[in-house]
């Protein structure tokens, strides 16, 4: 039997594991913020790449968000929420870890994250750490999507050729580097479209 593709690529935020932003948005609300002020300030690249690329640690990252959100707020409403962000619950998507279990039974499943040093330990709290077939996180390779190096690597770690890789991911930037790569690329936006996108598979 020919099979679609030989690998699938997956993101892990935003496509199998999802935060609950809703202390840390009262929070904000109570600090007369808008909502999404922490978020915005812990993504802006100088604060997050070092964390995403492995070289501070998420407490040092906590320590930023903090120093960019005290010339809003006082510093210990800034540092309470910091912690609020980087340390909110979160949960995996059930209905898409089946998805990928039942592709598993006929190709490899990758992680390809950006990602913190805490990620296998996050993986753990998931239950997940069995889960995928590798894991390729932006801070263990030093590099960080939609850089092509990183879908490379994950390339060679699944064992396929690009071309044969099917990859999926819910950022726009990321879905369009790894088709530059020669990948079929998936924007994810829902559980239907990895559902279409897994359907070429066997079912059994």
């Amino acid at each position: 039997m020919t099979l679609p593709f030989d690998a699938v690529l997956c993101d892990f935020d935003g496509v199998i594991r999802f935060y609950d932003h809703a202390e840390l948005a009262g929070l904000e609300r109570a600090a007369g913020l808008a909502e999404g002020a922490t978020a915005k300030a812990a993504f802006a690249s100088e604060t997050d790449l070092p964390a995403l690329l492995g070289k501070i640690t998420t407490e040092q990252w906590m320590e930023s968000i903090a120093v960019t959100l005290a010339g809003h707020v006082p510093e210990e409403r800034a540092r309470e929420l910091a912690a609020a962000f980087t340390g909110a619950p979160f949960w995996a998507d059930e209905a898409v870890l089946d998805l990928l279990r039942l592709a598993q039974a006929h190709v490899p499943v990758v992680l390809v994250t950006n990602a913190t040093l805490t990620l296998e330990d996050d993986l753990d709290r998931l239950g997940l750490t069995w889960f995928p077939d590798d894991v390729v996180s932006s801070a263990r390779v030093g590099v960080v999507k939609p850089d092509p190096r990183i879908f490379e690597i994950a390339a060679e770690r699944a064992g396929a050729p690009a071309r044969r890789c099917l990859f999926v991911d819910d950022r726009l930037e990321n879905v369009e580097a790894a088709a530059a790569c020669g990948m079929t690329a998936v924007l994810y936006g829902g559980v239907a479209d990895l559902e279409r996108a897994l359907a070429p598979l066997p079912r059994h």
